[in-house]
């Protein structure tokens, strides 16, 4: 029989667990972790189970520290904003001082896992972790290029595990940089496009053209028409050992063209549902074409 004691611990343990979930954002850093695996299974010749391990761990705390120091930073603007004002920061239920200490702790843990990988995959998740929180995070208030400069660590991952297999930076890595890249601006845009009532309220400038008008639109289709392209570059056979079947790249090819299909009906309509229905299926999109590339790479 639990004592009332008892119970108010494993309450509050569970709030805990909850909160550094929520400081780490546990749903993203799972995503991106997802995409440094699926970078790993790309290029390595044999499988690792230790290298893997290193990989997950070393990964998830290279990016929950990004965003703990995201977080402390926009601890006051995030209190201003619907969707964030809940966070463990500007709730009261975690001091800056403890967010702080979980950053550092995981960016050491974070280096150090990586680095027993190689040095070159510790070298890119430092990078990573500057970019965000140096670059990107101060930005968002400053201009619309706030996106541009967010989606150069966004696009790490997925060629960081292809580092993290090889120990070597090359056309292959590059093209997964570039995919990944490219579709960071849709992506995200489309977020924009979504919650930008609540950005406004937080001084956040995330649209292109600082509005939900034709241009933003215009440049959310081209910018996910130039993934599509990149995506199916590996079955030209001019991206070394990175390769794609005629019938994978085909496959990529129509979901990239579904992608496409939303962003063209956001330029029809340019309403929020449109938007979210953009966002998710640029979410789809990038879980779904990395599977493919990996069952492609795995089978004779």
């Amino acid at each position: 029989m639990k004592t009332a004691t008892g119970t108010v611990q494993a309450s509050a343990l569970h709030m805990a667990f909850h909160d550094f979930k929520e400081i780490t954002k546990a749903r993203l850093a799972v995503s991106v972790v997802f995409s440094a695996v699926a970078g790993y299974f790309l290029g390595a010749r044999e499988f690792d189970p230790l290298a893997l391990m290193l990989l997950v761990f070393g990964g998830y705390a290279m990016v929950g520290a990004s965003n703990a120091f995201n977080q402390v930073i926009e601890r006051h603007l995030d209190a201003k904003m619907q969707r964030t004002r809940n966070r463990p920061i500007p709730s009261g239920r975690m001091r800056v001082s403890t967010a702080l200490a979980i950053a550092i702790a995981m960016t050491l843990c974070g280096v150090v896992l990586l680095y027993m990988l190689n040095p070159s995959t510790a070298l890119f998740g430092a990078i990573s972790i500057f970019l965000y929180t140096c670059v990107y995070t101060p930005l968002k208030t400053m201009t619309p290029l706030a996106v541009f400069a967010g989606a150069f660590p966004g696009a790490i991952p997925f060629m960081l595990g292809w580092v993290a297999a090889t120990g070597e930076f090359g056309i292959e890595p590059g093209t997964l940089f570039m995919i990944q890249f490219f579709w960071q601006f849709p992506h995200f845009w489309a977020l924009g496009w979504m919650l930008d009532e609540d950005y406004a309220r937080g001084g956040f400038k995330m649209l292109p053209t600082g509005k939900k008008d034709t241009g933003t639109a215009v440049l959310i289709i081209m910018y996910t028409i130039w993934m599509i392209l990149v995506s199916i570059l590996p079955a030209f056979g001019i991206t070394g050992r990175l390769t794609l079947s005629v019938p994978a790249a085909g496959l990529v090819f129509l979901m990239g063209l579904v992608m496409l299909w939303f962003a063209l009906r956001l330029y029809e309509k340019r309403d929020r549902q449109s938007a979210r229905s953009l966002m998710l299926s640029s979410v789809t999109y990038i879980s779904l074409m990395q599977i493919v590339y990996v069952a492609d790479s795995l089978l004779p």
